[in-house]
């Protein structure tokens, strides 16, 4: 049986290609929202981060109507350090929309999620987006999306997916460039022409695949999944099992109902097959779990979320500020909150550490972790964390490493400057052609040669150049790369940094801080000019005489500083430092705190 009723659609594209804004005007256009009803830009990115930084990061369900027909919209981030979140929504929709960018064309995260939902044979509507800009490019765009398609295999029905142009912005969509568009009603109708309806015997013993998972303080933990067979309804005894899982077999009931209605959710009583509900009550319930009826117990197979390239150590801060910013601060609260958040994210993997204190968080980038680093920060959180380090692999004997595929827009005085560093950093020319007055380059580099260099890579073109990079699985291991030719400066003794003590360290390199900034005995205070660590006094006050020199009445000037940023610091670190991480404050320290240990280690390693 078909449910013509409903639709279920995930939008998929590249990062800053317009997914977000699209969803904004078909819940514009679907009658979401009140005539006069004011709406933010990019509604959808209702969490903190999401507005801050101008990305989607988690995936997100709401659904408008058109013509009696429910249009379910799963929102998805475009990074690919969040293709995670596409990957475990996917099994949830019948179609997709692929957003492409009318100057840009298919990018790295294009080819990626739309890999996914090729591979598990969905229909796929090509939006053409942005095709107001004055520097479009449409007929060549066309082009890449058709070669795309073939060199990902795609089958003679995907081949012949239809395309959409539309400007999300002015919120007009239209099926053939010729054509007078007025509104998204082009785009409404291709999906329900052609997204195929959901299909399952809702006569059936119920069966509904959890794909998202979310805590709520008052009716417990959240399932949210698409009914694959059957009914759903209040009250329903029902039992949770596991495709991977054999033993998992837990007895409990549907305690709460929701469906989502443009931005809410609303309680309902009963769902059939097809549509996309939240589930409250069933305890012990993860991503992957199969919702079954108790007289019928059959699990569904869960997509396989690629596995984490990047670890990094959680610890809880033992510096000599500890305790003094932070909320939760013990090792049974970094726990919980990070076992927690593995619970929800199926792409982070938390293990403890070599001790009681430390734990090990693997990720699927820098900027994955260092999210889940604000996110704590920002909850009350304080803790320590060491350097991000690469996952490595044993494949047939043989030492792999997670490699990149980065892709490089840049003006052409930049490429240079570009091709040293990427040398520098075992990175390997794929391929170099010009594109639209600037050279795009193309190069296979280890994961680790890419830490620290996104800033590096801003100065380098001057702010010009773009950088995007996407998984390309493991390959032998590649050599040394020097993280760092800097060294640090290191805080001589505890106390509040004076002008004078600053004066004279800012001519041994760049400060992180400022006068009055409190510092302790080994923590970082800036980066040496010099390869090795440096320990500076910056709390050195200059002792009054009753000789009064020349200079005397001279002003000390200090150099204007730019307090690094969690990410600066992530990349900052090195194998012997932590970054201490409270709700206030961002620290950098060496992990032993005392100067004269610190050189008793180091002469005993040599």
């Amino acid at each position: 049986m078909k449910n013509d009723k409903v639709r279920n659609v995930a939008i998929i594209a590249h990062v800053d290609h317009g997914k977000t804004s699209l969803v904004n005007e078909m819940l514009k256009q679907g009658n979401v929202f009140r005539e006069n009803q004011e709406v933010s830009d990019r509604v959808m990115d209702n969490n903190a981060q999401e507005k801050e930084r101008g990305i989607t990061i988690l995936a997100k369900n709401t659904s408008c109507m058109y013509n009696g027909v429910k249009i379910n919209v799963i929102d998805t981030p475009g990074h690919a350090d969040f293709g995670g979140e596409v990957e475990r929504v996917m099994k949830m929709v019948d179609g997709v929309l692929l957003v492409v960018d009318a100057f840009e064309g298919p990018m790295p995260q294009t080819r990626f999620v739309l890999q996914k939902a090729l591979e598990l044979n969905h229909k796929v509507i090509v939006v053409i987006n942005k095709i107001d800009r004055p520097d479009e490019r449409i007929t060549e765009v066309i082009d890449e999306v058709l070669l795309l398609l073939m060199d990902l295999d795609a089958s003679e029905e995907q081949l012949a997916s239809p395309f959409i142009f539309a400007s999300a912005r002015n919120g007009v969509a239209k099926t053939n460039m010729d054509d007078n568009a007025v509104d998204f009603k082009p785009l409404f109708e291709t999906i329900i022409n052609y997204i195929p309806a959901p299909e399952g015997d809702e006569n059936a013993p119920l069966q509904m695949l959890v794909s998202a998972t979310e805590p709520n303080d008052f009716v417990g933990k959240l399932a949210i999944g698409k009914v694959t067979r059957g009914n759903i309804r209040v009250n329903q005894p029902i039992t949770l099992c596991n495709y991977h899982n054999e033993e998992k077999n837990i007895k409990t009931k549907i305690a709460t109902l929701f469906q989502f209605e443009g931005l809410k959710r609303v309680p309902v009583e009963s769902a059939t097959v097809g549509d996309i509900v939240l589930v409250a009550g069933a305890e012990g319930v993860q991503i992957g779990d199969t919702i079954c009826d108790s007289s019928q117990v059959e699990a569904l197979p869960f997509v396989k979320i690629s596995e984490p390239s990047v670890e990094m150590t959680f610890t809880v801060n033992d510096s000599p500020f500890a305790g003094k910013e932070g909320k939760f601060l013990t090792s049974r609260h970094l726990r919980d909150r990070l076992y927690k958040e593995a619970d929800r994210d199926l792409s982070l993997r938390v293990t403890d550490g070599e001790t009681s204190e430390s734990f090990k968080v693997c990720g699927r980038g820098e900027m994955h972790l260092s999210i889940l680093i604000e996110n704590m920060r920002r909850e009350g959180y304080e803790f320590q964390v060491g350097m991000p380090r690469v996952l490595f692999k044993e494949i047939d004997g043989v030492k792999c490493e997670p490699m990149e595929k980065a892709i490089i827009d840049v003006p052409e005085e930049s490429v240079g400057v570009i091709m040293e560093k990427m040398g520098s950093r075992k990175g390997e020319l794929l391929n170099m052609m010009p594109h639209q007055n600037r050279m795009r380059i193309e190069f296979s580099i280890p994961a680790r040669g890419l830490f620290g260099y996104k800033s590096e890579f801003l100065t380098d073109t001057k702010g010009e150049g773009i950088l995007n990079t996407v998984p390309m699985g493991y390959e032998p291991y590649k050599g040394d790369i020097e993280r760092r030719t800097n060294g640090s400066l290191i805080s001589f003794e505890s106390g509040e940094a004076i002008q004078y003590g600053l004066y004279n360290a800012q001519d041994r390199g760049r400060l992180f801080i400022t006068t009055g900034t409190p510092v302790y005995a080994g923590m970082i205070v800036g980066e040496n000019a010099k390869s090795d660590d440096l320990v500076v006094n910056v709390c050195k006050k200059k002792h009054l005489s009753n000789c009064r020199s020349s200079s005397s009445d001279e002003a000390l000037r200090l150099t204007p500083i730019k307090a690094p940023s969690l990410e600066n610091c992530l990349d900052f670190i090195a194998n012997d430092e932590y970054l201490e991480v409270t709700p206030k404050s961002l620290r950098m320290r060496k992990i032993i705190l005392d100067h004269d240990q610190r050189m008793k280690n180091k002469f005993k390693g040599k």
